[in-house]
């Protein structure tokens, strides 16, 4: 899963970054609260989570939280600030907030709170996805063939299950690659397609499953 944390004190963001790359998560960080704005509003579907401060340049993450909500971005928001009082904790979440943690917090806190909104179930997001003999399990991160457990690699698992929930449609390598990796990943330019291989050989893919759209990305086909 991919996370954005918004937050202009540079320090505490690569702590963040640093602490849930470590925990398997792919992370952005946006230091402005109007370029988070216009990110999430361009492309809803590039993150799972918001980790937002409430006092940002920019925008302030309450106004930005609000826009969200009020045009149907309904994206995991854990807002964070120095603002600990508990009308500053109500006003924050009547603006859409799904959690509230104030400063200074220990990172096995905003951990649990992280995980635990990532545990919601999304709108018109089933937790188990299948096509033909693979079965994955998106919450457990299980992925079946012909009911025999599959191992992947995160990054692995991330490609198939954005393939999967963009069945029919043409991914674009670009597409996938801001799906698993982060700004900060300087990987090959042929990342995405080392991946797609190796997760071919895994899913016994005998080049029916996930097609090639040369010059663009990669697709699965619906199946008629």
């Amino acid at each position: 899963m991919k996370i954005l944390v918004v937050e202009d004190n540079i320090k505490l963001a690569e702590n963040l970054r640093q602490g849930l790359m470590q925990e398997g998560y792919a992370v952005d960080i946006i230091e402005d609260g109007l370029a988070a704005l216009k990110r999430i509003t361009i492309n809803r579907d590039e993150y799972d989570l918001v980790i937002l401060d409430r006092l940002l340049p920019g925008m302030d993450g309450v106004s930005v939280c609000r826009n969200w909500r009020e045009n149907d971005i309904v994206i995991p928001v854990l807002m964070l600030t120095a603002l600990g009082a508990t009308d500053d904790k109500v006003f924050g979440l009547n603006a859409g907030a799904d959690d509230y943690l104030a400063k200074p917090f220990a990172f096995k806190e905003l951990l649990a709170r992280v995980n635990a909104l990532l545990r919601r179930p999304k709108q018109s997001s089933p937790l188990v996805l299948t096509y033909g003999d693979i079965s994955i399990n998106t919450t457990g991160k299980v992925v079946t063939y012909k009911d025999k457990p599959i191992s992947l690699t995160l990054k692995e698992f991330m490609v198939l299950e954005y393939l999967m929930r963009n069945i029919g449609k043409v991914v674009t390598r670009d597409d996938l690659y801001s799906h698993a990796w982060d700004f900060a990943d300087s990987s090959f330019s042929n990342t995405v397609d080392v991946h797609i291989k190796n997760l071919r050989k895994k899913i016994h893919d005998n080049g029916k499953i996930i097609q090639t759209i040369r010059g663009v990305g990669y697709k699965i086909e619906n199946k008629q």
